[in-house]
């Protein structure tokens, strides 16, 4: 996470010492819709009963809210990895105490939960565009920038990682299953980052190639992926309009990836996604 906000503060400089103003105030743009997870993490500090201060409200608009998120409860496991405050713990704290007691302990899963949920939003919705305009700005503008091609790079394993995340705190959640061994996580994670990077190169190069048609072939693909989704009856959310809003978004995330949303086995479900996919990509061949 350091490293991608790192590289995305040096593409920003780049883009504006070299004078690329258009690159410039895009990867800005980028930046906006993050705040959306962090104004989600400062709701649930107030629902958790933690007024939040005016140091953690700096932090959330410097968009480093979600590096620490507070125990939510007087017993929550707090020896060998509380912060001097004695109220709070950091990103990596929640992992490693999860990863310790194997989804053992509820605080730590619960925490793990909001600190999952809340990191795949921000990628989804700050990284993954961030990753497609550097990926284009690479390919198509300046295949010689190492500045943006190393942005691009990170982005990719930063949304990579918080996909298999929150993959690994919905295997916890299954009863009977424990953490998954580092080899898997590590499996995980390189299928991950490469059905991503695939994905975003095609679509950047058929956008190369086809120009303003790349939005025709992703919205086919949104449209049938959110049909599916409302043909599957999720229950996450209750209410019809917010219902038909989260199948919209999500919709838009399956163009690049799948996240399953319905308990129970996913087979028939990941096979359906993947024919879409094969189909979609069919479609833009013959166009």
């Amino acid at each position: 996470l350091a490293a991608e906000s790192g590289a995305r503060l040096c593409a920003i400089i780049h883009y504006l010492v070299r004078g690329q103003l258009g690159w410039f105030g895009l990867t800005i743009a980028c930046l906006v819709p993050g705040y959306a997870a962090q104004l989600l993490s400062i709701l649930w500090f107030r629902a958790d009963g933690h007024a939040p201060g005016c140091w953690l409200l700096a932090l959330h608009l410097l968009q480093l809210g979600l590096w620490k998120r507070p125990g939510a409860a007087p017993n929550f496991p707090k020896s060998g990895w509380a912060s001097r405050d004695g109220d709070s713990c950091r990103y990596w704290d929640v992992l490693r105490a999860a990863a310790e007691t194997g989804g053992a302990a509820g605080e730590a899963l619960a925490q793990l939960g909001d600190v999952c949920v809340l990191r795949l939003l921000e990628a989804l919705l700050q990284t993954l565009p961030h990753l497609l305009l550097q990926t284009y700005v690479v390919v198509a503008v300046d295949p010689a920038g190492f500045i943006p091609g190393v942005s691009a790079g990170l982005s990719l394993l930063s949304l990579a990682w918080a996909l298999v995340s929150y993959s690994h705190f919905t295997c916890l959640l299954k009863p009977g299953h424990l953490s998954p061994p580092a080899a898997v996580i590590l499996c995980l994670l390189l299928w991950r980052t490469g059905m991503l990077g695939t994905r975003v190169l095609a679509l950047v190069l058929f956008a190369r190639l086809y120009s303003f048609w790349v939005f025709a072939v992703a919205g086919v693909h949104w449209l049938l992926m959110s049909f599916w989704l409302g043909a599957q009856q999720t229950d996450i959310v209750a209410q019809p309009c917010r219902w038909r809003l989260f199948n919209c978004l999500m919709g838009a995330v399956y163009i690049f990836c799948y996240i399953n949303v319905r308990p129970g086995p996913s087979r028939t479900r990941v096979a359906v996604f993947y024919a879409v996919s094969a189909w979609n990509v069919l479609c833009s061949a013959w166009v």
